[in-house]
């Protein structure tokens, strides 16, 4: 009987004599086929390093990638953060004043508005009490009259992005550029003024790129040495525990972060500032960084 192979992609049926024949071509052509191939290789890799001297990947600048952490000692002593505080200066970038003064800089990351900004407003304004506000521009879409109104009653709005990314994935300085001035570009439409220079990582992802970016951008970078566990909507601490953690943990030089979107912050803040101001602490603007690096 007649075998026969059925070959793919249109090519024509042979029968296995052929097939035999073919096979014995193959190889006695092969080493001719492999050296061709070896040169082809060769030719086409010494071509890619005369376009690229250096692997492509290493054309890119390494950068370290990190999310702002802390590590805490005793109750009311200073924490540790990523990378000391000179060395953070590098960068223009702070997360505590250095020192023993008994001064707190109180800052609120703005995603979105839900209610409680009006009562945060109002207990600072009865403390006359100075904070810097970082908004994202859904912010300053949705929220516009509380962002004049942080502006009219003496208080910083600073950048938080436009989108919230997480920017340390983002190394290429025209996109890092748009997500900051698309915000201030808003921010100007919306006071009339130019927004001051101040920058905050979203979720304080960051790399040293990233602050080096920002840095020849004009802004400042503003981490944080004091806060606690306040975003979650859904899982609000009480007052009592809210009120612990933050005068137990509470520094001198302490740049705090709190959330607008915390209906616990909004109820306990008049409390927490005049329980902070009991224990002899006072209140400052970032301009204190900014200004003494002037």
């Amino acid at each position: 009987m007649k075998q026969e192979i059925h070959s793919y992609n249109g090519l024509r049926r042979m029968n296995l004599s052929e097939c035999n024949m073919s096979t014995y071509s193959i190889k006695k052509a092969l080493p001719k086929l492999l050296l061709l191939a070896a040169a082809f290789f060769v030719g086409r890799a010494f071509a890619t390093l005369v376009n690229h001297p250096f692997p492509v990947s290493a054309t890119v600048t390494e950068q370290k990638q990190e999310n702002w952490g802390l590590g805490f000692g005793k109750d009311g002593t200073k924490p540790t953060g990523n990378a000391t505080c000179d060395e953070m200066k590098k960068y223009n970038a702070y997360y505590m004043a250095e020192g023993e003064e008994k001064v707190l800089y109180l800052t609120f990351d703005c995603g979105y508005e839900n209610g409680n900004t009006g009562a945060i407003l109002d207990a600072l304004k009865k403390h006359s009490a100075p904070a810097t506000f970082f908004v994202v521009g859904h912010y300053l879409e949705s929220a516009p009259e509380l962002v004049k109104r942080m502006v009219e009653e003496g208080h910083t709005v600073g950048n938080h992005t436009y989108h919230h990314p997480d920017m340390s994935k983002i190394s290429d300085m025209a996109a890092f550029t748009k997500e900051i001035q698309d915000t201030a570009n808003l921010y100007k439409e919306v006071t009339g003024a130019e927004m001051p220079l101040y920058y905050r990582p979203p979720q304080g992802k960051y790399s040293t790129s990233n602050l080096e970016m920002a840095k020849q951008l004009g802004y400042s970078t503003f981490f944080w040495s004091l806060a606690y566990v306040d975003w979650n909507v859904e899982k609000q601490p009480s007052h009592e525990e809210a009120l612990s953690k933050l005068t137990k943990r509470v520094h001198p030089g302490a740049i705090v972060l709190l959330h607008n979107t915390s209906k616990t912050n909004g109820e306990i803040l008049d409390e927490l500032l005049t329980k902070w101001e009991g224990m002899g602490y006072t209140f400052r603007p970032l301009s204190d960084f900014t200004e003494s690096t002037n």
